[in-house]
C-alpha cells in the first residue's frame, strides 16, 4: 500500500521562523536537523533574502501582531508558500493552565511543549531574551505558569533612560567583585542579580513541578546566565525552532494517518 500520493515526508524542506521582541530568526530545517539559520534584528527587517533551497512549508511563531502578516507576504513572494501562523493555524498540543490562556506568549508555551517533547516533563524553561521567562511544565505535561522579569540589555537601558547620570552601559561578562566604579556596578548588579533572581525563581518553581525536574536554558544570553547560575541549566540556543519542527512534525503525522484512513474506506 502507498501513500505517496499525499505527498508527506519529513525530509520536506521547513522553514521556521520565530519573530521575537529583538531579533527574526530563520532555520531551514531538513529530516529534523536544522541545515541553514540566520537573524535579523527586528528593527533592521526590510524583507527576506531570496533563498535558493526549495521551500515546502512554512511555519511561524511571532509576539509581534504588527509584522507577523508582512514577514508572511514576504515569504510567500520568495518562496511561493504560505505560511502558517503557530496559534492561529497550528495548535499547541500542550494542556494550558494559565487563568486567560490567550493572553500567554506563543513563544512561551512553544518552548514549553519542546522541552516537554525533547526532554521529558517536568521542566522549567529560562528563557533570556528581550525579557527572562521561567515557565513550568508539570508531570502530566501541563503548561503550569510561571515568572517574567526585565532582560539583561532590558535593565542596562532602563538605568541609562530613567536615571539623570547613570551612563550606558554595554552587556559584557560581571565580575563577582564588588564593583568600584559606577560601570562595574550596573554590569555586576544586573548580571549577578539576575543570575540570582533566576535561581531564586527556579527554586520556587519547583514545588511545583517536583523531583526530577530539567531546566532547560534558552535565548540569546542563555550562556551568560548559566556562567553566574548555581543550577543545572540544560541549554538550547534552537529550542523555540525545534519546538516549530515538532509540531510541523505533528502535522504531517496526523496528515499522513488520515490519508491512511480515506484510502483504507476506498478499498
Amino acid at each position: 500500500m502507498s501513500f505517496e500520493f499525499c505527498n508527506l515526508t519529513l525530509n520536506n524542506m521547513l522553514l521556521a521562523i520565530d519573530i521575537g521582541n529583538t531579533n527574526i530568526s530563520f532555520a531551514i530545517f531538513k529530516g529534523g536537523k536544522i541545515i541553514e539559520s540566520w537573524d535579523i534584528p527586528l528593527k533592521e527587517y526590510r524583507g527576506i533574502r531570496t533563498l535558493e533551497t526549495p521551500i515546502k512549508d512554512a511555519l511561524i511563531c511571532s509576539v509581534v501582531p504588527q509584522i507577523t502578516q508582512r514577514v508572511s507576504r514576504d515569504i510567500e513572494k520568495a518562496t511561493g508558500v504560505k505560511p502558517k501562523i503557530i496559534e492561529k493555524d497550528i495548535l499547541i498540543p500542550l494542556k494550558n493552565l494559565y487563568k486567560k490562556p490567550e493572553q500567554l506568549g506563543t513563544d512561551r508555551l512553544l518552548n514549553a511543549y519542546a522541552a516537554s517533547q525533547i526532554y521529558s516533563a517536568p521542566a522549567i524553561i529560562v528563557s533570556c531574551g528581550t525579557a527572562i521567562t521561567i515557565d513550568a511544565v508539570s508531570k502530566n505535561s501541563e503548561y503550569l505558569g510561571g515568572f517574567i522579569i526585565p532582560g539583561l540589555n532590558s535593565s542596562l537601558s532602563a538605568l541609562n533612560l530613567n536615571t539623570a547620570l547613570l551612563p550606558k552601559v554595554k552587556l559584557a561578562p560581571a565580575t563577582k567583585n564588588i564593583g568600584r566604579n559606577t560601570q562595574d556596578c550596573i554590569l555586576n548588579g544586573v548580571v549577578l542579580g539576575s543570575a540570582s533572581a533566576i535561581d531564586a525563581l527556579i527554586e520556587a518553581i519547583s514545588f511545583k513541578t517536583g523531583t526530577n525536574t530539567k531546566i532547560i536554558g534558552t535565548g540569546g544570553d542563555i550562556n551568560l546566565m548559566k556562567k553566574f547560575s548555581k543550577r543545572a541549566i540544560r541549554v538550547n540556543k534552537n529550542l523555540l525552532l525545534n519546538g516549530i519542527f515538532l509540531l510541523y512534525k505533528g502535522e504531517l503525522l496526523a496528515e499522513t494517518r488520515d490519508c491512511r484512513d480515506n484510502l483504507l474506506k476506498k478499498t
